[in-house]
């Protein structure tokens, strides 16, 4: 449903108040969730030895491609693929916090000349059309909807450039009921694989492959060291209501995921 601007005009004070009450709440909630995952290596799930994979077989790129991490966090991938390609990264993230943690671990592994932190909103680039030779994004495409992400981006890639694109994806035409009433709640925009890639072409794409995640790397990467992380912080009714949610999720997918999970979609502008 759309909503309209709030803006205050010919609106009462109490409906002005739960706005920013509601406002309030809500950049409470946020904060929470970013301390949560504050030093952790990595923001969501991923692993490293998976995206290395993937990057072997990207055989169109130049040598030193122009690369971009859109949704970064504290540059796991970033860092990656500075390394790998030794070419320079534009690494972006809405949050200051992370991409603090970004410059200091660039600092700390000598790879400070390769990244270039932007504190920033991906869906809002100034960048040149054609500036980017190789996009890359784990897991936060969603914030804009996985085709509204492609459509943004489309213009920043090369001719033939590759966007590698990790999305929240059905595996199965018929995931149990309890999975499927979760995700419609949480992202109901979340697609199988064929309408991903169907969403894909539309938007200026031709795949090339798509590589689903293990369930080993949401474990071992990236839960695990959440638990951990959840026994340090400072417990506050927001606080739990982060945990209690996150801890929702690692249940469900304890139970489900050989029926969704994140896809890797390897895409070349077309």
């Amino acid at each position: 449903m759309k909503r309209k601007p709030l803006d205050g005009k010919n609106l009462s004070v109490s409906e002005l108040e739960k706005i920013h009450m509601s406002t309030d709440i809500q950049a409470e909630y946020v904060a929470a969730l970013t301390d949560l995952h504050s030093g952790l290596d990595r923001k969501g799930p991923g692993d490293s030895d998976f995206s290395r994979n993937i990057l072997s077989n990207l055989s169109t790129l130049p040598l030193k491609p122009r690369i971009a991490d859109l949704g970064c966090g504290s540059g796991a991938s970033a860092l990656l693929l500075a390394q790998y390609y030794q070419s320079t990264v534009m690494a972006v993230d809405s949050s200051l916090v992370f991409i603090n943690e970004l410059k200091a671990r660039a600092k700390q592994l000598g790879l400070e000349h390769l990244i270039i932190p932007i504190h920033g909103d991906m869906a809002k680039l100034d960048w040149s059309v054609g500036s980017v030779d190789l996009l890359w994004s784990e897991g936060a495409a969603y914030n804009l909807g996985f085709e509204q992400a492609l459509k943004i981006w489309r213009p920043l890639l090369a001719n033939s450039g590759i966007a590698v694109i990790s999305e929240m994806s059905w595996f199965t035409d018929d995931a149990p009921e309890p999975a499927i009433a979760y995700w419609q709640n949480a992202y109901p925009m979340m697609g199988t694989e064929a309408e991903n890639v169907a969403r894909a072409n539309r938007s200026g794409f031709s795949v090339l492959s798509t590589h689903q995640l293990p369930s080993q790397a949401w474990w071992v990467n990236y839960y695990e060291p959440l638990r951990e992380r959840m026994q340090q912080l400072e417990i506050t009714p927001i606080t739990q209501s982060v945990i209690r949610e996150t801890e929702e999720e690692m249940r469900l997918f304890e139970k489900f995921s050989d029926f969704y999970g994140y896809t890797f979609y390897v895409l070349q502008a077309a």
